[in-house]
This record gives C-alpha cells, structure tokens and sequence, in this order.
C-alpha cells in the first residue's frame, strides 16, 4: 500500500523491520597499537538516507520467526553466517525513518569468528555496497544506527563475563596474551598484561592445558581453556573493569544496568 504524502506516512500503522550489528574480530593489528572489531554496513540505494551507510536489515516476513527474519536478511545483504546471534532491543522512535514510512526495528548483534572476517577487511559477500569498517573510525550512519551500534557495543563489553561470548572471539586452546588481545579489542582500550594474567589465573576459570604454543620470538606460553565450571561463575575481571570504565560506550549507556541504559536511550520530553 501506497502513501500519498508525509502526513499520511506519519500516521500509517508502522512496518516490522530486522536490523542486525555483526561484530568481528580483526586477525592482525594491521598497524594499529592493538585488534580492532570491524561491523559490515550497506551503502542504501533508495530514500530516505539514499548514498548514506546503514546496518544491514529488512523487513520482517510471516512465515519466518523473528531469528530468521535476521539470519535471512543477513544471509540476503552481507552473506555473513554468524556464530553467535542474539536479540538486542527494540527500536521504534516515529521519527526515525526521517518522514518515511513509519519503521520498527528488532534489533540483534552477532558475532563472527575473526576467520569469517578474513585477512584484508573489505567487501563483504558478493554485493558491492556492502563493506566492512572499523568500530572505531564508522562514517555517518542512517536513521538512529549509530545509537544501535553503541548500544550492541555496550552489550557485547558487558557480556564478556560469559565464556559462551568469549569463545565466539577465540578458539580454544589459547595462551592468556591471546585472550588478551581480544579483551582489549573489545573495550577498546590498553589492558596491563601482567594485571590482566595475574586476575585471570586467580580466577579460576581457566583450565592449563599441559601444552604450550611458541608466539613470534618469545618463549613458549602455555595454552589455557574455559573450566567446566566458568559458565556459571563467570570472569569478574571483565565486569568489574567495564562497570568501572566502559571506554567507548557513548555518555548516556554508562550506567549500572540494562533497565537504566534503554531508559538513557529513550528522547526526554
């Protein structure tokens, strides 16, 4: 159905949408001081927002349930399959669409493994309007999309005390300077290595393995895996280092718990 003027798209009932953040961890620092996670976004074709990068969505369908409404989207716009798929929240601000047709987004946050993400960031999947960019260096994003990925960016650092999470950025065996790589990827900010080993042994949640793996020039580290236990004991190292400084989460989502930040996110009259 059609609408005839931006009065008539204000008041229409609102279409359902999918909108999905895929999180993937770079394989090299490629001459940055540490890893980064990069997002794939697409280069809109249409209005409203024509020409501007988004994340990749689409509309919800019948027949499918609302996870695979978003793998198919995903699996449609970027060819990504993700490992890790989760709903995020729910945005539905009537302004949004910028005068178009009224849009609710379902929104979800995924994690690749960095192997899917490949050596040399770019193109994603066959299409040419989807592309690959840093969390840390996004250009301008349609619609509310910035406030969705800050908002995933939030959740991710924030879940980084659930192994089930961690291990969709590592692959097990890993030596602890491989684990903290990905943590400081992750917040975004310089973790002191020697801190970051002495809390996590100390925690245990991490198995030794007995068997060690040679990284570059240095001698032998020791390879490590989640106990058995760690899923429901988590890492409090994580969450008492992001409560206490959640670099890179944008002012409004520094808050205690989940409730307060959608509420931080919600326009005050």
């Amino acid at each position: 159905m059609g609408y005839g003027n931006v009065s008539e798209r204000r008041f229409a009932p609102p279409q359902i949408g999918v909108t999905s953040v895929i999180l993937a961890l770079e394989s090299e620092t490629h001459g940055h001081a540490r890893r980064r996670l990069w997002l794939p976004l697409v280069q809109r074709t249409r209005e409203p927002f024509k020409g501007m990068w988004a994340l990749p969505g689409g509309r919800l369908q019948a027949n499918r349930s609302l996870e695979e409404s978003a793998f198919a989207t995903l699996a449609s716009t970027t060819d990504l399959h993700p490992t890790y798929l989760e709903q995020l929240y729910t945005f539905g601000d009537p302004m949004r669409s910028s005068n178009g047709i009224p849009m609710v987004s379902v929104c979800y946050w995924a994690l690749l493994d960095h192997a899917d993400l490949g050596t040399e960031p770019g193109t994603a999947g066959n299409a040419h309007n989807v592309r690959w960019f840093p969390v840390d260096d996004l250009p301008e994003l349609a619609f509310d999309h910035t406030t969705i990925v800050e908002y995933a960016l939030w959740r991710l650092r924030h879940r980084m005390d659930a192994p089930n999470v961690v291990r969709q950025l590592i692959a097990e065996p890993f030596t602890l300077g491989q684990l903290h790589d990905v943590v400081e990827a992750v917040l975004g900010e310089e973790i002191d290595l020697a801190n970051f080993r002495r809390k996590m042994l100390a925690s245990h949640t991490l198995e030794d393995t007995g068997e060690v793996a040679r990284e570059g020039r240095r001698r032998p580290a020791a390879l490590y895996h989640f106990a058995d236990h760690a899923e429901e004991e988590g890492f409090a190292f994580f969450a008492e280092h992001v409560a206490g400084n959640p670099h890179g989460a944008c002012e409004a989502l520094q808050v205690n718990t989940p409730d307060d930040a959608l509420s931080a996110l919600m326009p005050h009259a």
